[in-house]
């Protein structure tokens, strides 16, 4: 693999997400998520795959006329579950998980076909079907999963029993799709196909780094590469099954342009605005990255970055999440944000989160790993309660019980149990299993801290062994302290992210050489024991939309570090819409212990609108003139609220 990136554009570092068994979330926020994840969330998603047909689809139970069906992406649930599980076995052995683990690998096993396929749900409806309709169905994302989970097996097992099960299953694969003229050893000749639900990009580049086989990375940029060329394949498989193009409810005028759901209605590099599915395009923004930093391909990159932007300047939430709008799930136009019928699913935001991470690494710009912590924090983290075990599908940024919008949005009054397309729960398990490996990015000769948290990191460098260890409260607390430990005196560097709401940062224990695109830059010769302190004053602060984002006009988002806060009915009463912020309102924020599992809270004085009755009549729907009360209120995180029963919840406040 190599990484020829020169010119103007070129990336000045390009660094590894650090080793997930060299970090240790030692205590604080994310120590506290990670507990609840292991000890309930991961048990709890492969207890519903078992429940929901997931795992009988895999061992191939199914038989015609049986009281439950397959379905295309069942397998892609338990694949993410079990990357979950392998993720948690890295930081935290668990003789219990690993026996789960086993279980469902010898069940992969035993579902592959002897040419190498893997899919459980064309196994047992027909394998004549297979591959005729990757537009719509799930093979080749189902196979980026198996592929995901088999890295993370290896990774904590050593054991390459998942490992030679997607190996087999990668080969059959390239031996189908490619460029029409490489040689095929089934037919002669390769399809130029592609997933209609991308995922598999990024996954082949982990494959290919966990085997350093390069036709694995070649197949994942050719997936990137050959997306919307023309002919255009998805219409020729079309004919292919005696269909119209159109014969799927998401090639229709309601999009941009034909297959812009799938992000297939231009080829990548043409492709100026985030269009269609958001899990989709980010998981495809993901894969583009990983090839583009694998192949040194600049172009590539600059088309990474377009959209990255795009979607950041005019196309994401505050909360960091993404895709406006249900149906499709999907981005539909610059600055179109709707707050009660946010789509924003949390899947959206986990993409999201792969995809500004590894462009974070890319190129060390604090923009990428900003947005990257604003979704963690917020959009992703909505989706799961705090007893770990229930869930939010969509993620609003207001709610109402009794709105009308619940019909046509998957917004629930309540986080739920389990879902029929049950893709954001095993997610969410996996991406707080592995955060760690988001912390810290790694080079021979520089580490930098992409977000804070309590943590050490084990590290070689030069001819040394070392540990970096943060020692904070964040995000309730802006003060982090790094000590550093060594075998012997190493010089190296040490690029410590500024957040872009820390205004007054300062950096004590070393002399910063230099700021450049939101990190400061420490080079020394460390010795054991050397410590230096980073200070980000944290206070609570007014957050306000661009002009063009007309849901949000006149309106202003509390936020305090990289948290985004909300109103809940619970601590705040009823008719939240009837509530406004004084623009000169004092802010407080406090930490309370009790409260949502330790949390700190915003509070202040607002003003609840109480109409004026009129003496005719007190019924009357419109008013001529209504008083304005003074009201303390208390704001907490927006990933926090409905952790106390459904009430009603708002983001953006009325600002008078």
């Amino acid at each position: 693999m190599k990484n020829d990136m020169n010119g103007a554009n070129a990336p000045r570092f390009s660094l590894k997400p650090a080793d997930l068994r060299r970090v240790s979330l030692t205590d604080g926020f994310w120590a506290a998520w990670q507990k609840t994840n292991r000890e309930v969330t991961i048990p709890y998603v492969l207890d519903q795959c078992d429940k929901h047909d997931r795992t009988r689809s895999l061992r191939l139970e199914w038989k015609p006329g049986a009281d439950w069906e397959p379905h295309q992406f069942y397998d892609s649930d338990i694949a993410k579950a079990l990357e979950a599980v392998a993720f948690s076995l890295q930081t935290h052995p668990d003789p219990a998980l690993e026996a789960r683990l086993a279980e469902y690998v010898s069940l992969f096993a035993r579902a592959q076909q002897s040419d190498g396929y893997l899919n459980s749900y064309y196994t047992q409806i027909g394998l004549d079907k297979r591959w005729s309709n990757l537009r719509d169905m799930h093979e080749l994302y189902c196979a980026g999963h198996l592929f995901e989970a088999a890295v993370a097996h290896f990774d904590a097992t050593g054991s390459r029993d998942l490992l030679d099960v997607a190996v087999r299953y990668a080969d059959h694969i390239d031996a189908r799709f490619g460029p029409t003229d490489e040689p095929s050893p089934n037919d002669g000749t390769k399809a130029p196909g592609y997933p209609g639900h991308e995922e598999i990009e990024l996954a082949l580049i982990k494959l290919a780094r966990a085997t350093g086989e390069p036709r694995y990375e070649r197949l994942a940029a050719f997936f990137v590469n050959e997306r919307g060329s023309q002919p255009h394949y998805f219409t020729a498989e079309a004919e292919r099954r005696s269909e119209p193009p159109k014969s799927s409810r998401w090639v229709s005028d309601d999009f941009p342009a034909p297959y812009a759901y799938f992000q297939a209605h231009l080829p990548v590099r043409e492709q100026t605005a985030a269009e269609g599915h958001s899990v989709r395009a980010c998981y495809l923004y993901a894969g583009m990255a990983d090839v583009a930093r694998e192949t040194g391909d600049a172009a590539l990159l600059d088309a990474c970055r377009r959209l990255f932007e795009n979607i950041v300047d005019r196309r994401m939430y505050v909360t960091g999440g993404v895709g406006s709008h249900s149906h499709g799930e999907r981005f539909t136009v610059d600055y179109d944000l709707p707050n009660e019928a946010a789509y924003a699913e949390t899947c959206a935001a986990i993409s999201l989160v792969f995809f500004a991470s590894r462009m974070a690494n890319i190129e060390l710009d604090s923009r990428y790993a900003d947005v990257a912590e604003r979704a963690m924090y917020n959009g992703v983290l909505a989706g799961l309660s705090l007893s770990g075990d229930r869930f939010f599908y969509a993620n609003p940024l207001s709610f109402h019980p009794t709105s009308p919008v619940l019909h046509h949005v998957r917004s629930d009054a309540e986080r739920q149990p389990w879902y029929g397309c049950a893709c954001c729960p095993p997610n969410i398990a996996r991406l707080v299993a592995s955060l760690g490996s988001y912390v810290y990015g790694v080079a021979d000769d520089t580490i930098a801290v992409h977000l804070y948290a309590a943590s050490t990191l084990e590290f070689d460098i030069g001819g040394s062994t070392g540990s970096l260890t943060q020692k904070t409260a964040y995000p309730w607390d802006g003060e982090v302290e790094f000590t550093v430990e060594l075998s012997a005196p190493e010089t190296f560097t040490l690029a410590l992210r500024i957040p872009a709401w820390a205004d007054g940062w300062t950096i004590d224990g070393a002399d910063v050489r230099d700021v450049e695109k939101g990190y400061a830059y420490i080079t020394r010769r460390w010795q054991s024991g050397d410590r230096v302190r980073l200070s980000l004053p944290m206070a609570p602060r007014r957050a306000y939309a661009h002009p063009s984002v007309r849901q949000d006009g006149w309106k202003v988002a509390i936020e305090y570090g990289p948290v985004v806060y909300c109103l809940e009915g619970v601590d705040n009463g009823a008719d939240l819409a009837q509530f406004a912020l004084p623009a000169d309102a004092e802010l407080r924020s406090e930490f309370r212990a009790d409260l949502l599992g330790g949390c700190t809270v915003i509070t202040g004085t607002g003003l609840r609108r109480a109409p004026e009755a009129p003496a005719d009549d007190s019924r009357a729907l419109y008013r001529p003139s209504s008083r304005r009360t003074p009201t303390p209120f208390t704001a907490i995180p927006y990933a926090l609220w409905n952790n106390r029963g459904s009430s009603e919840m708002r983001v953006w406040l009325a600002e008078v």
